[in-house]
């Protein structure tokens, strides 16, 4: 289900509550003096704070994710090897707008879209652990 009818239900059942809880009591005949009044934002909210862990739990952290994941593949460059969202390793040869042309293996090259790279491993450009010289004693 969306949100915003997810939002509205609660809201039609709160106020459907609110209604029949009022007519129940007396307080829709005058009958004010027996309850106190509460203020207004106090009805709304446990709705605000039901809306604001929806969006930090579920909407803020997958729009993060997905935000990484755009800059990943545009990050894509020639000689990056990569692993698509189907399992296909390679080496990216050629970056065109949208897509990439993918060495998979000697003399068989696909082109696939840029959105379909899971994982890029760059050559590494430091050198392997060094070996530390001995101590001298």
């Amino acid at each position: 289900m969306s949100l915003p009818f997810l939002v509205t239900t609660i809201l039609a059942q709160a106020a459907n509550t609110a209604t029949t809880t009022a007519a129940a009591t007396g307080t829709l005949t005058g009958d004010t003096a027996a309850q106190p009044q509460q203020p207004p934002w106090m009805t709304f909210f446990p709705f605000i704070l039901i809306l604001a862990t929806v969006y930090f739990a579920l909407i803020r952290p997958q729009q993060a994710a997905k935000k990484k994941a755009e800059e990943t593949t545009r990050g894509a460059k020639t000689g990056d090897k990569i692993v698509t969202s189907s399992g296909i390793h390679g080496v990216i040869t050629n970056v065109k707008d949208t897509t990439v042309i993918l060495k998979i293996a000697d003399n068989v090259k696909i082109e696939i879209e840029k959105s379909s790279i899971d994982k890029i491993t760059r050559p590494d450009s430091t050198p392997g652990p060094e070996k530390i010289p001995a101590a001298k004693a």
